[in-house]
């Protein structure tokens, strides 16, 4: 069997390889280190994420590669969500340094997990195998769970990761479960031969069909959507405020490539029956999503609920790829690519508003209520306007990111001859509008219950400032961020 080895090609492979080899190198640093050296072990952090996105650029040559038995492919979708999952764990690791600081969580444990679950991600991005995607989910949900975790004296800590580990576990299950039931229809566990085999009408349909449920049910609950949503809120509240805010933002991009591999690479010739699931989640969770949400007096349940109702907006999009029973490749692009800039508008309003959470609290004290932000306009006008602009974009008010990721969503649904499950989001996004607006009537026209200073590092509120700016510089140019999502899906689907 030696003799028929085939040594595989490393260099799609790359940013991962550097990213697998930096953190042993972290491991070892923060071993020797101590904790007098703590900064060593993060700044290390920091520098390799830098340079895993540098490598990822660098290696983008606009083509698409399959490597190790074709279990791995390295396209421009790959390239750009990596870029982009790299960029933004950097974010994190900035805005929640000094929070973790504060509290004696920033240690190395902390880093590596942080990379580890990057590096899930990154594999799963790039997965063409059943096998390779569950390897890189299981790698991001254990570190997850272990990061919501760490703060190890929080009862609400630890009751919040006990009920992410057992309904991870559960929605892991019943992946892996979907996964075998494809296998034995089809006799393989790569993506593309799935879809061949599909193609060629020599699978199981009635196997592929349970198989299919148990897949969807395992994306709905990496994504956060009804009915797979009951951790989301609990897990966001329960957690330390950086681990919520590393949870929401990077892991949702790679869900939808998880989304995009499964559902569209591999079992594209099922789209009639994943459509209608998808339509289902999706409205339930545009509609639960923004109800639950005017209720809470916690911003960061509330910007669960919040998060649960604009992946709710992402897989409308996702399902509005297929029109009818021909397939048109214009409403395929059109609808993908809307469903990727969905994601990516997503994930740096996420950030930024996270970042203000971030940014409020301090040392013995989470500004984690409503309540906490009244009055922000007297306290510091400028980072008021920043969170002013996200609440708007989050509530899809023109000119914002937010607005123009809705408007593109909605015409693909509309192209798709889906008018009635369009309109009842708009409706639901109106009544979602009440408790972005809420927090900007707290900030402008109620006293300050808190007067302290609001004290951060210069180089949080020069990225606090540029990602506000992002999200209104981005909806005034919206075309640039789009383009760039389309032409990655043209040239990769």
């Amino acid at each position: 069997m030696l003799n028929n080895f085939v040594m595989p090609d490393l260099y799609p492979a790359a940013p991962e390889l550097f990213l697998a080899t930096m953190a042993c190198v972290i491991l070892l640093v923060d071993l020797f280190a101590g904790p007098a050296r703590r900064w060593l072990t993060g700044s290390l952090t920091l520098l390799t994420l830098i340079g895993c996105a540098a490598v990822t650029f660098l290696t983008f040559d606009g083509t698409s590669s399959l490597t190790f038995a074709n279990m791995f492919i390295d396209d421009p979708v790959a390239d750009f969500l990596k870029f982009l999952v790299c960029i933004a764990v950097v974010v994190v690791l900035i805005y929640g340094r000094d929070y973790m600081a504060e509290r004696n969580l920033d240690k190395g444990e902390y880093y590596l997990l942080v990379l580890f679950a990057t590096l899930g991600m990154m594999v799963m991005i790039s997965a063409y195998n059943f096998l390779t995607l569950y390897l890189g989910l299981e790698m991001m949900s254990l570190s997850l769970y272990a990061m919501v975790a760490i703060d190890r004296d929080s009862p609400r800590a630890t009751e919040a990761a006990m009920k992410y580990f057992v309904l991870g576990a559960l929605a892991s299950g019943l992946l892996l479960y979907g996964m075998s039931m494809i296998y034995g229809a089809t006799g393989t566990l790569e993506l593309g031969l799935v879809a061949q085999a599909l193609q060629d009408g020599v699978a199981n349909r009635t196997i592929m069909v349970f198989g299919l449920v148990f897949l969807v049910a395992g994306i709905g609950f990496k994504l956060g959507v009804v009915p797979f949503h009951m951790w989301v809120p609990d897990v966001y509240h329960g957690a330390p405020t950086a681990v919520t805010l590393f949870i929401s933002s990077a892991p949702k991009l790679a869900a939808f490539a998880m989304a995009l591999r499964l559902l569209v690479s591999g079992l594209f010739g099922m789209a009639d029956q994943w459509q209608t699931m998808l339509m289902i989640m999706a409205v339930l969770s545009i509609g639960i999503g923004n109800l639950a949400a005017i209720a809470q007096q916690n911003i960061k349940r509330m910007l669960a609920y919040s998060g649960i109702s604009h992946m709710g907006f992402m897989l409308l999009a996702l399902m509005s790829g297929v029109v009818g029973r021909e397939t048109d490749p214009m409403a395929l692009v059109n609808a993908y690519s809307s469903a990727m800039y969905y994601s990516v508008a997503y994930v740096i309003m996420s950030l930024g508003a996270f970042g203000m959470v971030l940014l409020l609290s301090r040392a013995g004290y989470e500004a984690e209520n409503l309540e906490d932000f009244k009055g922000l306009n007297k306290r510091s006008p400028w980072f008021a306007l920043m969170m002013m602009v996200i609440m708007l974009s989050m509530a899809g008010i023109p000119f914002f990111v937010g607005f123009f990721a809705k408007f593109t969503v909605l015409l693909a649904a509309v192209a798709a001859e889906h008018v009635v499950v369009a309109v009842i989001a708009v409706m639901f996004s109106l009544v979602g509008a009440y408790y972005y607006l809420r927090v900007v009537k707290l900030m402008y026209f109620d006293a300050p219950v808190d007067s302290a200073p609001i004290r951060a590092s210069v180089d949080m509120k020069i990225l606090l400032s540029a990602n506000g700016l992002a999200v209104a510089l981005l909806g005034l140019f919206p075309n640039t961020l789009m383009m760039l999502c389309t032409a990655t899906l043209v040239r990769s689907l």
